[in-house]
């Protein structure tokens, strides 16, 4: 049988199930903005979702070049593909850790180009939240730094992606907005606890490798209790900032997200000794993550319609 074409190799290599999540967060950015009277700026508003995407993309495959390198998922025979466990492009032998990094380099090219036209045109401030991304993504995977091996990596992936948000409320503002920055903590949160329960099959491979990661750090019960309180917090801090109408009351509908948030929080914590049957709570954590963001850029659309 013939391998399929390089480009749709490279492309599932960079995970795009989870790049939807970098989708979303920028339309949250956008929506911001505009829902505040600015006006729209597409051309501006594609290329931060092109950029975004993209970054993301690098992001991954930096992850399975560090994974690749410390063994974790060599060694591991409990992920739930795709899911969990990485792309495993390397160690199907689709591609080598050398081809990885240097996509990855590639890649940074096109992004650090990209972003610094883009901050020509919205201003300074984007240099600084592209940098900040930068820095987060790349430290996340260095093996010398390896944010993920230290129980940083979750609030890491939150830290990022919040930034996703206000980078994307910036290039339309050219300036920081206060909404995009309390908007842009609920889904980060939520993308966070994507990776975060992702991690409990994998545990066991990570462990063995020295990658501790904080549900490894925390152990399956007291790590299930922790996605739970996450799954609240990311919830009771939109339900917060729209009580005290910083956000507008389009936005209570983002809390539908929150059925899904727990039906996945029950099922690990039923399961947290049980990795092997965490697939439909994964998913779950998959759609509550997706369904907030993209119900929350909703209620900013629809405050734009009704001006």
């Amino acid at each position: 049988m013939s391998s399929p074409p390089l480009a749709l190799r490279w492309l599932a290599a960079s995970r795009p199930g989870f790049l939807v999540v970098t989708l979303v967060a920028t339309l949250v950015g956008i929506g911001s903005a505009l829902a505040c009277g600015v006006a729209p700026r597409w051309p501006e508003a594609l290329a931060t979702v092109v950029l975004a995407l993209l970054t993301h993309a690098a992001v991954n495959l930096h992850n399975d070049w560090g994974d690749a390198l410390i063994g974790s998922d060599a060694v591991n025979t409990d992920r739930i593909g795709p899911f969990t466990g990485g792309s495993r492009v390397v160690q199907d032998g689709v591609f080598t850790p050398g081809q990885l990094k240097t996509a990855v380099q590639m890649l940074a090219i096109v992004v650090v180009g990209g972003g610094l036209v883009l901050a020509a045109r919205a201003g300074p401030g984007l240099l600084l939240v592209g940098l900040a991304g930068l820095l987060l993504g790349w430290a996340y995977s260095q093996p010398r730094l390896a944010l993920m091996s230290r129980g940083w990596g979750e609030p890491a992936v939150a830290a990022g992606w919040w930034l996703v948000v206000v980078g994307a409320d910036f290039v339309q503002r050219h300036a920081f907005g206060e909404i995009a920055m309390i908007a842009g903590v609920s889904p980060a949160l939520l993308i966070a606890a994507v990776l975060w329960i992702a991690e409990f099959p994998d545990a066991r491979a990570d462990a063995a490798v020295g990658k501790c990661t904080l549900v490894v750090r925390l152990g399956p019960v007291a790590a299930a209790w922790g996605f739970l309180l996450l799954m609240l917090a990311a919830h009771g801090w939109l339900l917060f900032w729209w009580w005290r109408l910083w956000l507008p009351g389009t936005a209570v509908q983002a809390l539908l997200s929150l059925a899904p948030g727990l039906a996945a929080a029950v099922l690990l914590l039923r399961h947290a000794r049980d990795p092997a049957r965490l697939r439909p709570a994964i998913v779950l954590t998959l759609v509550c993550a997706i369904a907030h963001g993209l119900l929350l850029a909703g209620a900013f659309l629809q405050v734009l319609m009704l001006r």
